[in-house]
């Protein structure tokens, strides 16, 4: 019995490694719990906990990375027969576009690393006032994003705060620039830096989620900022600029309520915001970048040229939809690291790190969203939505899409919605002006309402489970918390705009 105990012991510690023992418990019990709800309940019922034991998984991303315990419950699943793997090949078929983007594109940001931080560290010393500094990166994530994508610009402002990160922590923990310094480790942090440290992580979250909500407020608005934007604008054969078009009495009166929101929450500090640069901080960055600038050989100023053109290659190449994101991100790859000499394939390598798991993260994901798909979960909601009058379906389209969005996957959602309403006009039930109306309602739907959780937006899961979430102690439920402003009022205003101006 003693070294069966022994065993046990071992086998629970080694799995989920380091992660709480409350928390590998939990996952056991569900590992347990789906297949007994499975025979009492049957498979609806047990499709909704696997949802909710999901979300749960990314709550704790900071204790353990979703991957591993979001895995197990998708490979049960899979195994139960709540999913099919050919199914799950649909989901990943149908979302290649986003998976090539997270393999090639976030490595083709870090190939700009230092052009965006000597971009940004110019930001943050030219411009003092946080609350004009917050609508800057509010602002430029919008526009951006309405250009770009969603999760290229939260690699942007991944890499840039990492950047801001690691230059103070370096010198916080008393380390020289040629020193190997591990800014993830606070065991050498001088005492003095300590509360410094707490003011600028606290600084730090509220210049990301800023920029993380101002992705969300552009991504809307163009046919390139979303995934579903394109999917949808296909269906109704909108060209880029008629889809601005459709879709601005909706996204321009929402991004007005954004940056009103960004001055609010910033003047009167509420939900975690209104955090200042400390002086000290401040001093060390101004320090680093006059240095920086100093010490600058012609070498580095023409790498900075180089990627300062690739990412002016990258901007016309998106705007201009030459090719699927992920493949224009590896054009941006073999042209950066060709002309910096980047050739030895270790450091091309270390590019991939921050992406590929949160491109296996992503896969899991899609398990999940097959299991609502096989399992119709979606389905009466949508059936009891079309059978409401059709001056009140754009409202009810939106606040029903918003709230699927939150708890699931605003392109999956859209997915469902707009092949929904397709099929009611092709089969005549719908006009086609009311068709174009619907189409703006679950545009507008899936993208504002889902800034609400990670889990409604990749950028903003991106953002939880990337290196700089728990370097700022940026955890699921501070993100939360720091997003109810805003879905409060982008949801309020968007709805109101689905009401009286489409």
């Amino acid at each position: 019995m003693r070294r069966s105990n022994t065993y046990a012991n071992a086998a629970l510690t080694s799995f989920l490694g380091n992660s709480p023992g409350w928390y590998k418990l939990t996952i056991l019990f569900f590992l347990v719990l789906n297949p007994l709800l499975l025979l009492q309940f049957g498979p609806v019922v047990t499709a909704w906990a696997l949802i909710f034991e999901f979300i749960l998984t990314l709550a704790m991303a900071l204790r353990c990375y979703p991957l591993q315990p979001g895995g197990l419950l998708a490979i049960e699943a899979v195994a139960a027969g709540l999913t099919h793997p050919e199914q799950i090949y649909v989901e990943i078929s149908d979302n290649l576009p986003v998976i090539l983007l997270l393999m090639f594109m976030v490595a083709a940001i870090f190939f700009m690393k230092d052009m965006l931080l000597y971009v940004f560290t110019k930001l943050l010393i030219k411009v003092r006032n946080k609350l004009l500094l917050s609508l800057l990166f509010s602002f430029l994530g919008a526009l951006l994003s309405a250009f770009l994508d969603a999760l290229t610009v939260t690699a942007v402002l991944i890499s840039a705060g990492v950047g801001f990160y690691s230059v103070y922590h370096r010198v916080a923990s008393g380390k020289r620039a040629a020193e190997e310094h591990d800014h993830n480790n606070d065991e050498f942090l001088q005492a003095a830096h300590r509360h410094q440290l707490h003011q600028f992580r606290a600084f730090l979250r509220s210049l990301l989620m800023h920029g993380a909500v101002g992705t969300a407020l552009g991504g809307v608005s163009t046919l390139v900022g979303e995934p579903q934007n394109l999917l949808i604008g296909q269906k109704l054969g909108w060209d880029f600029v008629e889809f601005f078009l459709m879709v601005a009495p909706v996204s321009m009166t929402t991004l007005v309520v954004g940056m009103l929101t960004v001055l609010v929450v910033e003047r009167f500090r509420w939900f975690g915001y209104g955090a200042t640069i400390p002086d000290q901080v401040f001093e060390i960055l101004y320090s680093f970048d006059q240095k920086e600038r100093a010490s600058r050989s012609k070498n580095d100023i023409f790498r900075l040229a180089v990627q300062f053109f690739g990412a002016v290659f990258l901007i016309v190449a998106l705007a201009c939809h030459l090719a699927e994101v992920g493949i224009i991100g590896l054009a941006v790859i073999i042209l950066l690291t060709s002309f910096n000499g980047v050739i030895e394939e270790k450091r091309i390598g270390n590019a991939f790190q921050e992406g590929l798991p949160f491109t296996a993260l992503l896969v899991v994901f899609f398990t999940i969203v097959s299991v609502i798909h096989d399992q119709h979960l979606f389905t009466p909601i949508i059936e009891w939505v079309l059978s409401k009058d059709l001056n009140d379906q754009p409202a009810m389209f939106f606040i029903a899409n918003g709230l699927l969005s939150a708890i699931s996957d605003n392109v999956f959602v859209a997915t469902v919605y707009i092949t929904e309403v397709n099929e009611a006009f092709q089969a005549g039930r719908i006009s086609r002006e009311h068709f174009d109306t619907l189409a703006v309602a679950i545009n507008t739907g899936t993208n504002l309402p889902s800034v609400a959780t990670p889990n409604g937006q990749a950028a903003f899961l991106f953002l939880l489970t990337s290196v700089i979430a728990p370097l700022v102690r940026l955890s699921y439920m501070r993100m939360v918390y720091m997003a109810l402003p805003y879905t409060v009022s982008l949801s309020v205003s968007g709805l109101l705009a689905v009401m009286f101006f489409i």
